[in-house]
């Protein structure tokens, strides 16, 4: 395994994947189809539709149907944030996954921890609100 593939994995499973295509979208300038986008980023072309979709969701990218069909950066890389894609593909819900009898003293645990949680991906939103795509291309010598 190449030392690019590996790293810290903070945030979202799909965070780095939906960078990685908004960068490639950037970059071409025009519509680009979900396989074309995972062929770029060495990911599967029903994985990157998810993740579009989300991006989608967000009013990141728009997505074009059809035969001749794709995706294209609805927001310039310039104003476009990693905070902005973060919060796109987070998929932040308010129902724990599990539910642990602990008692009282375990439910109030529970809420407290869900609060500093909460707290802790806000405060990464922020700081990676502070970084745009065209910074990122910047960084690693794309022409912005």
């Amino acid at each position: 395994m190449s030392t690019a593939n590996r790293g810290i994995n903070i945030g979202p499973p799909r965070f780095k994947i939906a960078v990685h295509s908004i960068v490639w979208l950037a970059q071409c300038g025009n519509m680009l189809s979900s396989a074309m986008i995972a062929d770029q980023v060495d990911s599967h072309a029903t994985f990157m539709r998810r993740v579009m979709q989300q991006l989608a969701a967000a009013g990141i990218v728009e997505s074009k149907g059809g035969r001749d069909g794709g995706y294209f950066l609805r927001i310039p890389a310039d104003q476009l944030t990693l905070g902005d894609i973060y919060s796109a593909v987070s998929n932040v819900c308010s129902e724990p996954e599990f539910n642990v009898d602990c008692g009282e003293a375990g439910e109030q645990l529970d809420v407290e921890l869900e609060k500093i949680l909460r707290e802790a991906e806000q405060r990464t939103i922020d700081y990676l609100r502070e970084y745009t795509i065209a910074d990122v291309m910047k960084r690693i010598d794309f022409f912005v």
